[in-house]
């Protein structure tokens, strides 16, 4: 109840920061703007009131909330202060309205998505009037008019229901104990509850019985049943958290004692926290839980603050000799790096499945309590001098986006990161794309950061061409994706000059017992030119002019 007048505020500021700008209006001069746009609405009002025969507070609904379509019809207007009410009742009396165009703008659809949902050979409610009878039903319950929207673009069948169909079916949800600005919060997040007949399906009504626990059974209904937005606010959520897999009698269970999650912290902080666990290698079902059932995460920076890689790990209880071992066998992520980057320094470490469970096993505060032990914790003097040498280089901010990159893929602040950053090719954004494409290759984190330690030329090609070496490698070399944990470097060569030519080659004399030697795909890759032509003359002295003759007819489908 305490945090309430907080809430309300938090979920008012939202919902006004996030109307519609006005257009600007160029043919009327500024300061006449504001008075302009209140007469439009007034002579539209009027109008549709007037001359086409609609309800007064429909008209009015529509014309107060279709700013983008009213502004385009007074932009045609010359304007005049003593004038401009009798020139927009001309221009109406002359020029009708697509009525459709203003009605799906008014309810809350983007303006620019109106022409999507416009009827085709349709202009006035007069020819179907099915869904301005249904928008005022919903209208008259306590539907928010531009919210109408959301139902119309989830379940457009709502609205071909008459006024008794959506009538009877509201003032059965209120049977359930509801108040009315409940009813309206539960259908504007679930749609699908206003669908289907007369009877209410078993799926409905373990929704509403669910749901009753939050606003009926609980102190929590009473003190925001008057507030539609408020009960939207909570019905949305709770959707999401079942969206992402959670149970929903669990989410309700837990939300009796997390209600700060629903009544404070807006969507994209749920879905900020939610995305960041998930990068720990974790499904959303899992990480949504562990929000809810630990809400405190939510008020924990988990962007900016500094760690030390060893003093985390030692933070959440890694011993000594694990924490040597790691060290010894991924010294590029150790030093410093942000908390925004953790998932993917303890992944680069192999060690997220651990790290994890010491957070979900009740011990998540060890991320909110944590600071460097000093100012200069883990500060490794190669890696400063070699960010000054960046920052007075000819493009500091190119490198320092390539260095972000290998941050955020878990490489720390020491010298062999900056020994790979030298090495890379590309922009940020590039080799971001690159590293992806190679994860979703099958290729786990901590070994692609392992490889790109000895051979970060890997990432200096497109996607494109590393996922073609990666499917020959698996499908004609039938060859597991763990051979390139031992030999990463046969994503460097050419694939149509060196990679393919010479195993397929190989793979011919093998066929012919012409080689009964079995090479290695690192050898047969590898191996300068005249070493291979050696080796060649080895196996069988006319191997070579073969191999000459196979280059050259390489295109055909000899070999």
């Amino acid at each position: 109840m305490n945090h309430l007048p907080k809430c309300l505020y938090t979920v008012l500021f939202r919902h006004f920061s996030s109307l519609p700008r006005t257009p600007i209006l160029t043919n009327i001069p500024v300061k006449y703007r504001p008075q302009a746009i209140k007469q439009a609405q007034q002579a539209l009002t009027d109008y549709f009131h007037s001359t086409r025969s609609m309800p007064y507070i429909c008209a009015e609904h529509i014309a107060k909330n279709s700013i983008f379509s009213l502004s385009n019809l007074i932009g045609k207007i010359d304007y005049s202060a003593t004038n401009f009410t009798r020139s927009i009742s001309r221009l109406l009396r002359y020029h009708p309205l697509n009525e459709f165009e203003f009605f799906f703008e008014s309810i809350g659809i983007d303006h620019k998505d109106v022409p999507e949902f416009l009827p085709s050979n349709k202009f006035f409610f007069s020819e179907d009037g099915s869904v301005l009878d249904a928008a005022g039903e919903l209208s008259g319950f306590g539907f928010p008019w531009n919210k109408l929207g959301k139902l119309y673009k989830q379940e457009v069948s709502i609205f071909s229901k008459s006024s008794g169909e959506l009538r009877s079916r509201l003032y059965r949800f209120k049977d359930f104990g509801f108040s009315n600005a409940a009813v309206v919060g539960i259908c504007l997040a679930f749609p699908h509850v206003l669908c289907g007949d007369n009877e209410l399906g078993g799926e409905v009504r373990s929704l509403f019985d669910e749901l009753k626990r939050v606003f009926v059974d609980s102190d929590l209904g009473s003190s925001i049943e008057a507030n539609v937005d408020t009960c939207y606010d909570i019905c949305r959520k709770i959707r999401m958290f079942c969206d992402w897999g959670c149970d929903m009698g669990k989410v309700v269970e837990l939300m009796a004692r997390t209600k700060d999650i629903f009544l404070e912290y807006p969507d994209e902080a749920l879905v900020h926290k939610v995305e960041y666990f998930c990068r720990f290698c974790v499904r959303k079902e899992d990480a949504a839980l562990l929000i809810l059932q630990s809400p405190e995460i939510l008020s924990y920076d988990l962007e900016t603050p500094v760690i030390s890689v060893m003093g985390l790990l030692k933070h959440f209880g890694l011993n000594e000799k694990d924490r040597n071992v790691v060290a010894q066998k991924y010294p590029y992520v150790f030093g410093r790096n942000k908390m925004v980057n953790l998932p993917h320094v303890v992944r680069a470490l192999n060690l997220h499945e651990w790290f994890y469970g010491v957070i979900k096993n009740g011990n998540h505060q060890l991320l909110g309590d944590y600071s460097l032990s000093n100012p200069d914790e883990d500060l490794d003097k190669e890696f400063i001098h070699g960010l000054e040498r960046i920052k007075s280089s000819r493009c500091p901010l190119h490198t320092m986006n390539k260095l972000s990159f290998l941050h955020r893929i878990g490489y720390g602040e020491n010298a062999l990161t900056m020994n790979v950053l030298g090495r890379l090719h590309g922009t940020s954004s590039e080799l971001q794309d690159r590293f992806n494409c190679l994860l979703r290759c099958g290729i786990k984190l901590s070994n692609l950061c392992l490889m790109l330690k000895t051979t970060p030329k890997i990432l200096n090609q497109s996607p494109a061409t590393i996922e073609q070496k990666v499917d020959f490698l698996l499908n004609e070399m039938e060859t597991s994706l763990d051979y390139l944990d031992t030999f990463p470097g046969f994503l460097c060569f050419e694939l149509e000059n060196r990679i393919k030519p010479r195993y397929r080659f190989h793979k011919w004399l093998t066929e012919k017992g012409v080689c009964t030697k079995n090479y290695s795909i690192a050898s047969i890759v590898a191996t300068s030119e005249k070493s291979y032509l050696a080796r060649l003359y080895g196996i069988h002295p006319t191997a070579p002019k073969q191999w000459f003759e196979f280059w050259y007819r390489k295109s055909s489908n000899s070999f």
